[in-house]
Order: structure tokens, then C-alpha cells, then sequence
């Protein structure tokens, strides 16, 4: 990897970096961190070198990726992320190092802003340009249209993960199954630094490379749930204000929105953004300012507000308990299912999805699809599917396209040439023995027609992620019911903006109820939420 002249700290940058640290000499084949380690330090070389070394594994033998020398540091996103080390760094040449730890790293990004842009910057390239180097870190083996295969390959992916997809009935499937002693039964399996997670789900790929939540962590002033826009948004905005913020989420940075090809509309993107990009920038913004970003890390239940003025506690799947002074719930919304025979057949051979991402579009071949909605997210995935070379079928409830969606997009799917609009239409069948070869068309007329399908992309509805919020006031829809919208209370004073309810809990983005449903509007709202918290932590503070 060669290194970019701005990503190079100036000598007088490098020197107040390194009053963070403690000095450490260092000689040849010296181990500074190794491959597996949960926690590692940041380096500063005042002389000498260090290699980094992926490390044998395998039939594949150790390779050298990259060499630092004197005035350079290293270091890449998982420094940032908590990620387990998949990188040996080793000293090639005798010399000297500046070794700075996780509280030092904390303190230098908040208090020296000019490098923590050149380290965060070069982190972002480096983990880019292991991407491209370096595949074998992990290795995810399963059947190609598995929905459990294909959800670890969508969290590495969002995770930003180096990573090897294998079709288990490929012949490099067939011979690491063997070598490996697995079986089908075992299927998927995921294998980090020959560490074997048979059934693998995406929580014990995140376990085994350090990016869940540990009891041991400390308790927090505010924790968010969900890791969208308007969650990301929140955590953010606290954690550049110094409130302590853990940020936990169910399957990984980004919401829906994260599945979005591209978002045109988002203000300071004239050319537009891609749902995942924009989600991985939000994300790293706020690990940049200390949140902790935990996922998969599902929540199952959130404890009302003490009378003694305490915060809720929030409960995860695996029975932990995370304490907090106040919370913000950013859980969003899921799209509706089809109701239509056979829908749990094809969704578990992953031929019925609720996203349409790169990974999507690559899963698609260029075959004809077909995509059920009328808002901006079936209009933007018609489009990118479309773009991708595939023949796309556009069914929606309504009379017309404007009736929920962006006049910009309406135009554009009205004139691709691969877009057929059917308005005033649903899906009423699914065919095929079983794959899916093609849908059942039926127009407000009663009209009938098959059309040729391998794929559904069902962008219809949405239905709020709030089944565990039992003890929050909701709307007849599930959203969850905040500030002007609660019932008044006598006696009560009025409640701050967002704040549920419960007093120390708020509600942000799409699981609100009235929110607006755009991703701009999701970001505005749990930024403005951080201002109610502070509020709020002022008011019950003990004096």
C-alpha cells in the first residue's frame, strides 16, 4: 500500500501526537500486535520499520502487505471500530516507537482535530486498500441462495469486512469443506483466523471479531438504538457534546437507508450518494468522537424511568443489561410482506428481498426483476436494478407514480426503457417448482398477466420496529407517540421535543409517529433530540 502525501504527519503534528504515548524501543522481529488480539495500540515510529503481515492461514502462506518507516503511523478503521486485530504488525528494522493506547487514541482524536482528520482519513484508505489486498481474513461458506448465507455476506459487507465468499458446491467449497472436516449440516460457516463458527449468524461473526457488546463495558449517559440515519445522527451530535454514547443496532450501521442504491435529494450531494456510503461516513463520524457502535447487538426490551429520577435499561437478546441516563429509540421501520402463497418458500431461497444494494444487483445476473412499491425506495432500487442491466416490472397500489414519490424519480423510470410501470396493480402469485421463474400480475381491471421474474423486491409499506416497546405510548399503527402527540397530563409539565412517554426516553426518525420519512428529515430529528437529552440530564443531575 503506498501512502498518500496527506496522509504524512507534519514533524510538529507527529510530536504532539506522540505526547499521548510513552516511548518504546523496539527490535527486529519484535510482535507489536498479532492477528486475533482483541485490542490493540496505535504506533508512532521514530525510527526503524514495521511491517504488516497477514498471516499464514491454510494452504495460503504469510504475506508482507505493507512497510512503515520513520515519521509514520499505523493503524487502520479498526482502531476506530473496536475490531479484533486481523493484521500482524511486526518490527522489521531496529529503531524506536511512540506506543499510544485506546485512551490516548480517545484523547488525541478529541483534543487535536487537525490529525485526528489525517489519521481517520488514512485509516478509511488503508482498510480500502486491504479490501483490494487481502482476502483471506475471513471466509464465509454456504449454499448461494441461502437467506442465512447471504445475511453474513451482507454484514461483512456492511462492516466493511475483508472477506471471501464461497459457494459451498463450488469445487474451492467442496476442497475447504474437506479440509475444514465440515459438512452441510454445518452450513454457513464462517472461518476467522482459523477459528471455525459452524451455523454461523452474523452475531457470532461480529463476536468473533470483537464488535459486540461485552457486559464489561461501562454504563453510558445516552444509548440509541439503531444505527440509521437518524440514530447515527443522535450519537454523533452527543458524543462531539461529551455525553458517554453506546450506540447499538440489530444488523448494522445504516437503517433502510444503508439499502438505498442512491439518495439524489440529500442536501450537499449534488451528484448523490448511495445509502451504504453515506451510512459508513455517518458511522465513522461518530466513532470519531468516541461513540461505540455495537452490532449486531439486538435490543429486547427497555426498563421505564425509576422514581428516583435513574434512566432506563435497556435489556439485549443475550440477557445483558446496559444502563443509561437517557435513551433514543431510532429503530425506523420494515417494509411489509407479500401476501401472497408460497411468499416464505422464495424469501428462504433469498428470491424475494427487501433491499436492493450492490450485492443485490450482482446476485441478479442482468435477469428480469421486479420491484412492488411506490415510494422513493422502490423508484431509486428500479432504477439501480435497472442500471445494472436488468428488466425491471415497477407494480404499484397507486393511481400514479407521483402519488408518493419524488417527481425527479417518476420522470427518469417513465423513460428508462428497461422500467415497465404498472399502476393500479399487485403481485397475486409467485410461480415456479422451486426457484422463482416469473410473478402473477393482476391490474385494478382484474386483468392477469405473467411476467418473467427471478427476483421480487418487495419496497411496500412500513411497519414500525416497536413489538418490544410495551410500556411506551404508540398510535394505532405501532409509531411510537412523542411530545405534541402524547395525551396531556395535569400536573405535568409539557413535554420536550421527541421525549416518549417516558420522560428519559425519546424517539427519533422513522419509528416516530409523524415523522416524514425521508432520510434528510431522520438526521435533523435525532440531532435536534441531543439538545432534549441535555435538557433533560441538566434537569435531573444531583446537585
Amino acid at each position: 500500500m503506498n501512502r498518500d502525501a496527506h496522509d504524512r504527519l507534519t514533524p510538529e503534528q507527529f510530536g504532539r501526537l506522540a505526547a499521548y504515548g510513552v516511548r518504546e524501543y523496539v527490535r527486529p522481529g519484535q510482535i507489536l500486535s498479532r492477528s486475533g488480539d482483541h485490542r490493540y495500540d496505535l504506533f508512532l515510529i521514530e525510527s526503524g520499520a514495521i511491517e504488516v503481515v497477514c498471516d499464514a492461514t491454510g494452504s495460503d502462506a504469510e504475506r508482507v502487505i505493507s512497510a512503515r518507516g520513520a515519521g509514520d503511523f499505523t493503524g487502520e478503521l479498526g482502531m476506530l471500530t473496536g475490531q479484533s486485530v486481523f493484521l500482524t504488525l511486526r518490527v522489521s528494522e531496529l529503531g524506536a516507537v511512540v506506543r499510544i493506547d485506546a485512551h490516548g487514541f480517545r484523547a488525541a482524536l478529541s483534543e487535536q482535530a487537525d490529525v485526528a482528520d489525517i489519521l481517520i482519513r488514512a485509516f478509511g484508505r488503508r482498510r480500502q486498500a486491504i479490501l483490494g489486498l487481502v482476502s483471506s481474513v475471513a471466509q464465509i461458506v454456504g449454499i448461494s441462495d441461502c437467506a442465512d448465507h447471504r445475511a453474513l455476506r451482507t454484514f461483512a459487507a456492511r462492516q466493511q469486512l475483508a472477506h471471501t465468499t464461497v459457494d459451498a458446491d463450488s469445487i474451492a467449497g467442496q476442497a475447504l469443506m474437506t479440509e475444514r472436516d465440515l459438512t452441510v449440516a454445518d452450513l454457513p460457516v464462517a472461518v476467522v483466523s482459523d477459528c471455525v463458527l459452524r451455523r454461523a449468524t452474523p452475531h457470532d461473526l461480529a463476536a468473533a471479531l470483537g464488535l459486540t457488546y461485552s457486559p464489561g463495558d461501562h454504563d453510558v449517559d445516552l444509548v440509541v438504538i439503531g444505527a440509521g440515519p437518524a440514530g447515527l445522527a443522535a450519537a454523533v451530535y452527543a458524543a462531539s457534546e461529551g455525553l458517554v454514547t453506546a450506540v447499538l443496532d440489530a444488523t448494522g450501521a445504516g437503517g433502510q437507508a444503508a439499502t438505498s442504491s442512491r439518495i439524489e435529494n440529500y442536501l450537499g450531494f449534488p451528484g448523490g450518494v448511495s445509502g451504504d456510503d453515506l451510512a459508513q461516513s455517518a458511522a465513522l463520524q461518530a466513532l470519531k468522537f468516541g461513540a461505540q457502535l455495537y452490532t449486531p447487538c439486538q435490543v429486547v426490551g427497555i426498563s421505564t424511568s425509576a422514581p428516583d429520577g435513574a434512566g432506563p435499561t435497556v435489556t439485549l437478546r443475550d440477557g445483558t443489561a446496559l444502563r443509561a441516563r437517557a435513551a433514543i429509540v431510532a429503530t425506523g421501520a420494515h417494509y411489509r410482506r407479500l401476501g401472497v402463497p408460497r411468499h416464505d418458500h422464495f424469501e428462504r431461497r433469498t428470491q424475494i428481498r427487501y433491499s436492493a444494494t450492490e450485492l443485490d444487483a450482482r446476485d441478479c445476473r442482468a435477469q428480469p426483476v421486479t420491484v412492488v412499491g411506490g415510494a422513493n425506495s422502490a423508484g431509486q432500487a428500479a432504477l439501480f436494478l435497472a442500471s445494472k442491466g436488468s428488466r425491471v416490472d415497477l407494480i404499484v397500489r397507486a393511481s400514479g407514480l407521483e402519488a408518493r414519490m419524488s417527481r425527479y424519480l417518476a420522470q427518469r423510470i417513465r423513460a428508462h426503457q428497461l422500467i415497465r410501470v404498472w399502476v393500479q396493480a399487485e403481485v397475486v402469485e409467485l410461480l415456479g417448482a422451486d426457484s422463482l421463474e416469473g410473478v402473477v400480475v393482476r391490474s385494478a381491471d382484474g386483468a392477469v398477466q405473467t411476467r418473467e421474474s427471478r427476483i421480487v423486491f418487495c419496497l411496500v409499506g412500513a411497519v414500525p420496529d416497536t413489538e418490544w416497546l410495551t410500556d411506551l405510548s404508540r398510535d394505532e399503527s405501532g409509531f411510537i407517540l412523542t411530545d405534541a402527540r402524547l395525551p396531556r397530563r395535569p400536573g405535568h409539565s409539557e413535554a420536550l421535543p421527541f421525549q416518549t412517554s417516558d420522560p428519559h426516553i425519546f424517539a427519533v426518525g422513522d419509528v416516530r409517529a409523524g415523522s416524514m420519512k425521508r432520510v434528510a428529515s431522520a438526521v435533523g430529528e435525532g440531532a435536534s433530540a441531543v439538545s432534549s437529552v441535555h435538557t433533560l440530564l441538566a434537569a435531573t443531575r444531583p446537585s
